[in-house]
């Protein structure tokens, strides 16, 4: 009788002990500065998942069996987080939350994989949380990345985009990471996250870290260039239905493609069931539709490659008036296209260098985008400390992707199932994704093929070559000669948009061989273009924190992990390396197995009263076809005068070779492009028997021109066969980094000033790419008759190979933000970064490609408040020229600015945002790389619609 009394006593004073010994906690949480109710706040037990939200009054009810004491932990987004140490019964709790402007004192993970103030963390890294995300004028989160200091964005696709920082910028980037709850999203076979193909949508996401630089020594893999991991929102906390439908135009006054519409829509739903609610479900789904910017850039790539052009012919200039013309945007007129064209012209021998006309970019590609993502996920807590989840993700997407050459994915999917455990110590993943590339194609064997298919190069080079000759007989200058012979040869030539054109190529795209017939033995008369890949990545890995034993002397943590990519041979990408070398080319076969394991400790000890703290891990990795890595990581972190963060990290990383850099086998146009690893290149001898394309280029011009001046064939080949540079190439091996990094942060003047700022200097071996070598048929390297073939096309075999480059590169730089709340909600913030590179004293190999503007930057202004639930942000985005080199295209990428703004509005009785906004808002149209869409204005309406599920009596009851 004594007990229930007291039990009644208790419910009535907030805290109660009940029959089954749960404590019940109550109280009220509101905005400090409006003393509105907040709802959808989040209450949870430090350290457990023992969690409870806010219902429409601002009130929440938690009950749990956690013994005393315990911390209490209340956040909502945007404002500052609150702790209360619970030791005893205490009557109603209220607290009372202060907005915030700038974020301060947020919470991050992935730094360390463990949490930690983010002014403390031990390496750099940036977040965006939910009100970030919310205020961006970007038109999804992931684009908002952009806005991040020292985040590189490069635009592939309307619905595509890839990050990167601290240079060696790629749209195909092998070396960053991205995560999304820690899983990593690759694409196996692609090798990379394909943007936020099957991310989270807008209303899922909860916020991003991003990490600039190596983050190999902890998380291994690619992340040599840097990682973003994405939180999502757990449904025990974040209940409800949402509804999200954005709207607007892109190509405005755009000469490429006509006024346009896009649209996307999402929803969610979350909840919690079960009679003690142990049990969380979500269900989220994503619609987008658009007309994709249009790459149609016709700077001729010659200008930057003069070896491959008509040196000797100054006439012809650079660009349409260059039968050699390589226009970036243009496919079929590169290298491999190159046909000599020998003629008399001024009483002597001449050879010219011709490319096959090609098609555009536009005329092959689909220019309608689409992405549909559909995730599930379904949560039980096991107890008070213990969450277990499984997670369904997938993706489907039409659009453009970029590896060497451009691809058209067409109904490509991806799906991710994954299990996660995740307690106070523990953490598991065990997740696979299967890869599906659908009816995608590549843009060039496809315009190779048109052409090869209309007329082979032998028929079209006489054509060519007969009307050359006539005209230059009848006295024609030389542009317009080759002018005529183009159109003589192109007579009857498939026009885009015609019945036959059309034919042809959705023939062609259904062929899985690259090669025509024209051009290498048994392939099918009529090439193809399809990219085929079917795989599957397995992985798992674990981590436990063993502070509750060590935390006396040191806090430590402990991981491992395994991974295995499972590739189903398509005969054209990928083969079956046991079948005999002629036998490859088929599809089917034994399934390729490429894979890892891998393990670290972390170790963390603080000392002067916390803060003085010092950080070193140590990783290994073994991939089953290198030797075993080791990468170290030592940081030290000080804090004085309770405001100031200085940092500074030092750590040696390893990147091994992604599928396609390790086991690709692709036979495209006549050269094939392989893999490094030695089943790939066993038997065709061009490691220590090739030699380079750049040397090669340069001895047929000074053959060339040896004949033109009288010179016998013979002879021209014997005097200039000294300029053919042997290759050598070396064993694939992994790329090593070592980084070492500083920082500082603080904020200051009363929370009102936050100053970030952070340097590098990065250390880079072996890097990899891709290099052109040419192995003689007739002789080894280094003799006549190598020579001899090296100036007959007919006579070698023609490879793109994966290697190590020779040199050591050193780059560096530099990141600084501020953000100030001047006045009130007003707030102004700006980034600034610098990257660089230690110029080369000998040319290397291949080009590597920095391919990142020396200086970038951005200032934001806004205010989310301005009055009553209303709120703006404008953005100011500029960075440098620069160069950017790939096997694609080379050449200058001019420096160009843009403003963004939105203006939102929250409808509060109708749960209802409003947010009207656009990018490039002046529509100065620019690209960020050499062959890539010009971008353009792009304005949209959004309407997000969001109900909080709340529960009156029982909340999360452990």
């Amino acid at each position: 009788m004594k007990t229930k009394l007291l039990g009644l006593i208790l419910v009535f004073s907030g805290i109660a002990l009940a029959q089954n010994n749960l404590l019940q906690i109550t109280g009220q949480i509101h905005d400090k500065k409006s003393n509105e109710a907040l709802v959808g706040a989040v209450v949870n037990v430090k350290g457990t998942t023992i969690a409870s939200t806010t219902n429409g009054d601002g009130k929440f009810v938690l009950k749990t069996a956690f013994k005393f004491p315990f911390t209490l932990l209340v956040s909502y987004s945007g404002y500052d987080t609150q702790e209360l140490l619970i030791e005893s019964e205490k009557t109603d709790l209220k607290f009372q939350l202060n907005p915030q402007v700038l974020l301060i004192n947020e919470v991050v993970v992935s730094a360390s994989r463990t949490e930690e103030s983010i002014l403390k963390s031990p390496v750099a890294i940036d977040k965006l949380d939910i009100i970030a995300i919310r205020e961006t004028p970007a038109p999804t989160f992931f684009d908002a990345l952009e806005n991040v200091k020292g985040v590189q964005m490069t635009t592939g696709s309307l619905n595509f985009k890839v990050p990167n920082t601290r240079g060696f910028n790629s749209p195909n980037n092998f070396r960053f990471t991205q995560l999304v709850d820690g899983i990593d999203i690759q694409s196996p076979t692609l090798g990379m996250a394909l943007g936020n193909t099957i991310g989270p949508n807008e209303l899922d996401i909860k916020s991003v870290e991003i990490i600039p630089g190596s983050s190999s020594a902890l998380y291994g893999v690619n992340s040599i260039n840097g990682l973003s991991n994405s939180f999502t929102k757990n449904p025990f906390l974040y209940k409800g239905v949402s509804v999200y439908q954005r709207t607007g135009v892109n190509h405005i006054n755009d000469n490429d493609h006509g006024l346009s519409f896009f649209s996307e829509s999402a929803f969610r739903i979350a909840n919690t069931f079960g009679k003690t609610n142990r049990w969380a479900y979500k269900l989220n789904a994503a619609y987008f539709q658009g007309i994709d910017w249009v790459s149609s850039n016709i700077t001729d790539q010659n200008a930057y490659n003069l070896t491959s052009s008509n040196p000797n012919f100054p006439a012809f200039g650079q660009g349409s008036t260059n039968p050699a013309n390589d226009a970036w945007n243009k496919y079929g007129d590169e290298s491999n296209n190159n046909n000599p064209i020998t003629v008399t012209y001024k009483g002597k021998q001449q050879t010219f260098n011709v490319r096959r006309t090609g098609f555009m970019e536009k005329d092959l590609v689909n220019p309608v985008v689409k992405n549909i993502k559909l995730d599930g996920a379904l949560h039980y807590k096991l107890n008070q400390k213990t969450e277990i989840s499984y997670k369904y993700r997938y993706g489907l997407m039409n659009g453009v992707f970029q590896r060497g050459n451009k691809i058209q994915l067409n109904d490509a999917t991806l799906q991710n199932h994954a299990i996660e455990v995740k307690g106070e110590a523990l953490v598991i993943h065990a997740y696979t994704s299967i890869e599906n590339t659908g009816n995608s194609y590549n843009l060039k064997p496809l315009a190779d093929n048109l052409d090869l298919t209309f007329k082979t190069n032998k028929d079209w080079n006489a054509a060519y070559k007969n009307t050359l000759q006539t005209a230059l007989n009848n006295g024609v200058d030389l542009v317009t000669a080759n002018q005529q012979a183009r159109a003589s040869a192109d007579a009857g030539r498939y026009l885009p948009g015609s019945t036959v054109f059309n034919n042809t190529k959705n023939t062609i795209i259904g062929i899985n061989n690259w090669d025509h017939a024209s051009l290498v033995k048994d392939a099918p008369l009529t090439g193809g273009a399809a990219l085929w890949q079917r795989s599957r990545l397995y992985n798992t890995d674990v981590q436990y924190d063993l502070s509750k034993y060590t935390s006396n002397f040191v806090d430590v943590l402990v991981g491992a992990d395994g991974r295995l990519y499972d590739v189903i041979p398509d005969g054209n990408n990928f083969v079956d390396f046991s079948k005999p070398l002629a036998d490859r080319n088929t599809p089917g076969g034994k399934d390729i197995y490429y894979g890892k394991v891998g393990g670290f400790v972390q170790a963390t000890k603080k000392v002067l009263n916390d803060n003085l703290k010092f950080v070193g891990s140590l990783r290994y990795d073994k991939n089953f076809a290198f030797d075993g890595k080791f990468n170290p990581r030592a940081a030290v972190v000080y804090t004085f005068l309770k405001q100031h963060n200085v940092r500074a990290s030092y750590q040696s990383g390893y990147r091994f070779p992604a599928l396609f850099e390790a086991l690709s086998f692709v036979n495209n146009g006549g050269v094939r492009r392989v893999g490094g690893l030695p089943m790939v290149n066993d038997g065709l001898g061009f490691l220590n028997n090739s030699y380079t394309k750049v040397s090669i280029d340069n001895f047929s011009n000074a053959v060339n021109n040896d004949i033109a001046n009288g010179i016998s064939k013979n002879n021209a080949v014997l005097k200039e066969k000294a300029l053919l540079q042997i290759a050598n190439l070396q064993q694939l091996q992994p790329e090593h980094i070592q980084a070492f990094d500083v920082g500082y942060k603080s904020v200051l003047f009363k929370n009102k000033l936050v100053i970030d700022l952070d340097a590098y200097y990065n250390i880079e071996k072996g890097f990899l790419g891709q290099v052109e070598v040419s192995v003689p048929t007739t002789g080894p390297v280094g003799t006549d008759s190598s020579a001899f073939d090296m100036y007959n096309k007919n006579k070698q075999s023609k490879y793109r190979v994966y290697t190590n480059a020779n040199n050591t590169y050193y780059s560096y730089g530099s990141a600084l933000r501020l953000s100030y709340n001047f006045y009130k909600t007003f707030s102004i913030s700006g980034n600034l970064s610098y990257n660089n590179l230690k110029a080369q004293t000998a040319n290397d190999i291949f080009i590597t490609g920095f391919n990142t503007p020396k200086y970038a930057a951005n200032i934001q202004f806004g205010n989310r408040d301005l009055f009553n639930n209303f709120g703006f942000n404008i953005v100011w985005k500029w960075q440098d020229s620069f160069k950017w080199e790939s096997p694609l295209a080379t050449g200058i990428v001019p420096s160009y600015y843009t403003f963004d703004a939105q203006v939102n509005y929250k409808f509060t009785k109708q749960n209802t945002l409003v947010k009207l906004g656009g990018t490039n808002i002046l529509n100065r149209r620019y690209f960020q790389y050499a062959a890539g869409p010009t971008i353009g204005a792009l304005y949209y309406i959004s309407i997000t619609y969001d109900l909080k599920f709340t529960e009156k009596k029982k909340i999360n009851e452990q």
